[in-house]
């Protein structure tokens, strides 16, 4: 995820409670700004703790995301947008393009390349084998027009039982109760963990290297002890996984290529932690 920071700061005095929380109805969601020879769509959030523009490319949705204070206005977010609209180029020129899942495709499963191969004999149903050089695949069967979706749904599959298995090992460690873990196709989180206890996570997890989603289903399992991120929660994660820093740098430089792979996640507000 990319961020463009600097922005005119807004002052003043406190506003009225009206002024501060009242959404303006007839805002658009979104405006163009054009650059060269492309235009791009600029989605409008209004945030009630920021205190400048900001710009951010979403690699999970490939959404231009404009931030924009309460009191900010329309006219001065369209001028700060269209000022960077070179920044917008560049960062939406360098995401990867989407692939869907289809014959031939290299995927990472579990870290490791696999290549998408059909089985048009065999019944409708996803599985892995090595072929006669020892090359990994992915094998799917039925009609072509459906392979998108029968790989989807057996990789969710795979997340889910990886993470089911790592956080239930981590949460015995610490004696903790999982309520629920949840898997899906978010774009705003790689994991979180909410107040009753429910784990969520983002079945791209699968196609990073096991100790990647090991560390994400430790993170989110500390968070059962600690809703927070204080020295405490860090430290408490550090016992659960020793090898968070490398975990977390990984993410950092392959996490965004993990969403273009397959459907494209809903639109939300960038990946993290929580």
């Amino acid at each position: 995820m990319a961020a463009f920071r600097p922005g005119r700061i807004l002052g003043g005095s406190a506003a009225s409670l009206r002024a501060l929380f009242h959404r303006r109805p007839s805002e658009p969601q979104a405006f163009e700004v054009a650059f060269e020879a492309a235009v791009y769509q600029v989605r409008i959030r209004r945030h009630r703790q920021a205190r400048r523009y900001t710009l951010r490319i979403d690699a999970a949705t490939r959404a231009v995301v404009l931030t924009v204070p309460l009191r900010g206005s329309l006219k001065d977010a369209k001028e700060f947008a269209q000022k960077h609209g070179a920044w917008i180029a560049a960062r939406m020129n360098r995401l990867p393009k989407a692939t869907p899942f289809a014959q031939g495709m290299i995927v990472p499963f579990r870290g490791v390349p696999h290549r998408i191969v059909h089985r048009p004999e065999a019944r409708g149903t996803v599985w892995t084998e090595p072929n006669a050089t020892g090359e990994c695949l992915i094998c799917v069967a039925g009609a072509p027009p459906h392979h998108n979706r029968r790989i989807s749904d057996f990789l969710k599959r795979e997340a889910r039982r990886d993470l089911d298995a790592a956080s239930r090992r981590y949460a015995a460690d610490l004696d903790v109760a999982i309520k629920r873990i949840s898997v899906r196709d978010q774009s705003s989180r790689w994991g979180s963990c909410s107040n009753s206890g429910v784990l969520s996570f983002s079945w791209r997890l699968i196609l990073a290297p096991p100790f990647v989603l090991d560390y994400l289903a430790a993170h989110e399992v500390a968070h059962l002890v600690e809703l927070n991120h204080s020295p405490r929660f860090w430290r408490l994660l550090k016992r659960l996984h020793a090898d968070s820093a490398h975990a977390k740098a990984w993410l950092d430089s392959h996490g965004a290529d993990l969403h273009r792979y397959g459907p494209r996640a809903k639109t939300d507000n960038g990946p993290g932690l929580d």
